[in-house]
């Protein structure tokens, strides 16, 4: 390590550009690696090796002018180290022609896009659906165990065990990493939607961290997003899943303070929000109303459309927005889904009402910050304080999330009694 008096923040920026490059580009090289040699397994532990040695070089080098190209040259000749060493002489001449062809094998089927055309191999039939989303989850967005185990509502060792039986699965099954053909397309979409959407969440409400949002996972979910719809413009729930998308980011610039809070929908500015986002995720749900096959991704485009069209938090059509939510369960019922109705419940009925239908969640949404909040949320309407503190108090145990966690915490000290606390 230099004893430079500048090492230090040398150091400091040096982390800080290689998380980003990580943060952006982590999914695009795995996916570049995984085409050219076919490997899944390779291609995750060379872009890691990769990103290990811009640790240590590039505080004394810098940033180079190209870094997501210098990790994707780099974590290749990685891997070309790698199969040198383990190739036997059987195997030998035919991984030669992979080691001297320089952009890979020539790039086939309907899929041009490296990220896309994981998330679509991925998706293979053969894994159950949720491997399916976890693993590309994994590789794409390069998220932590923890962090997709948060999406997914599960502890974390469950989420790492179920990780391990996917890469298993596809290793003891020979299932190949092969591009998806026309055909394949339609079995895989409803896993693919999942994969995209979980990674815009992950980015609109981030699991861990300091910030409330990770701009990088919402821009790379909307991008894969309009892909889709080109790629498949007949299926109206990757349009459904694109407007949902576009309708919440652009509420992004007023659901934070300045320095990095969180502002809740009703309390939102609302001449904040990306009008052109809102004008085209609008004109996609009244695409999707016309083409009459609803989904969940329409459905909950709808919701946020409605939200879209109001003018203050106090004109949003709560009943619109419930009976939305009725179809939806209807649908696709979950928890989740049902908490999300209880919410509209609460606004068209009152909170007493949504109250008891929180309540009945408690025993599969206990583990999730959300429940606790709303709860917490109804029983202050209800001027059962302490009870709503409580509440507080446990939605903020539950989040990873600083931004969410002081803002939950906030409304924990309004709720006791007496004079507000400071924290």
């Amino acid at each position: 390590m230099s004893d430079s008096p500048d090492a230090p923040a040398r150091d400091t920026v040096s982390r800080s550009a290689i998380e980003r490059v990580f943060r952006t580009e982590y999914g695009r090289a795995v996916s570049v690696l995984v085409r050219v040699f076919g490997d899944i397994d390779i291609a995750e532990e060379a872009v890691q090796d990769a990103f290990t040695t811009a640790l240590s070089r590039w505080q004394d080098t810098g940033v180079p002018p190209s870094p997501a190209g210098w990790i994707i040259t780099t974590a290749r000749n990685r891997a070309i180290d790698r199969l040198r060493r383990e190739a036997t002489r059987a195997d030998r001449y035919a991984r030669a022609a992979l080691l001297y062809a320089p952009d890979g094998p020539a790039e086939e089927g309907p899929v041009r896009d490296d990220r896309l055309r994981l998330i679509f191999t991925c998706c293979h039939p053969a894994l159950a659906p949720a491997a399916r989303v976890a693993l590309t989850l994994r590789l794409l967005g390069g998220l932590t165990t923890a962090e997709i185990a948060h999406a997914f509502l599960v502890p974390e060792p469950t989420m790492a065990q179920r990780l391990v039986r996917a890469k298993g699965k596809i290793r003891d099954a020979g299932i190949p990493y092969r591009i998806a053909r026309d055909a394949d397309l339609p079995d895989r979409l409803d896993a693919v939607l999942s994969v995209v959407y979980l990674i815009f969440n992950e980015g609109y409400a981030a699991s861990s961290g300091d910030r409330l949002v990770r701009d990088d996972l919402c821009k790379e979910a909307v991008r894969l997003g309009r892909l889709l719809v080109d790629l498949m413009p007949d299926e109206p729930e990757a349009r459904g899943l694109l407007a949902l998308m576009l309708l919440i980011e652009s509420r992004r610039a007023a659901r934070t303070t300045a320095d990095g809070g969180l502002v809740l929908l009703a309390d939102q500015d609302r001449d904040r929000w990306d009008r052109d986002l809102v004008t085209e995720g609008q004109a996609l749900v009244r695409q999707c109303l016309r083409r009459g096959r609803p989904g969940p991704y329409q459905i909950q485009a709808a919701v946020n459309a409605v939200h879209s069209d109001a003018p203050s938090a106090a004109a949003t059509d709560w009943g619109q927005i419930r009976r939305l939510y009725d179809q939806l369960l209807a649908l696709a019922p979950g928890p989740v889904v049902a908490l999300n109705r209880a919410v509209a419940v609460a606004e068209v009925d009152g909170p007493a009402a949504a109250l008891t239908l929180v309540d009945a969640l408690g025993a599969e949404l206990d583990g999730y910050h959300a429940f606790h909040a709303v709860r917490a949320d109804l029983l202050g309407r209800l001027g059962r304080r302490g009870e709503a503190a409580q509440a507080y108090a446990a939605a903020a145990a539950r989040t990873e999330n600083a931004a969410e966690r002081d803002f939950l915490r906030r409304r924990e000290s309004e709720c006791r009694p007496g004079p507000a606390r400071p924290r």
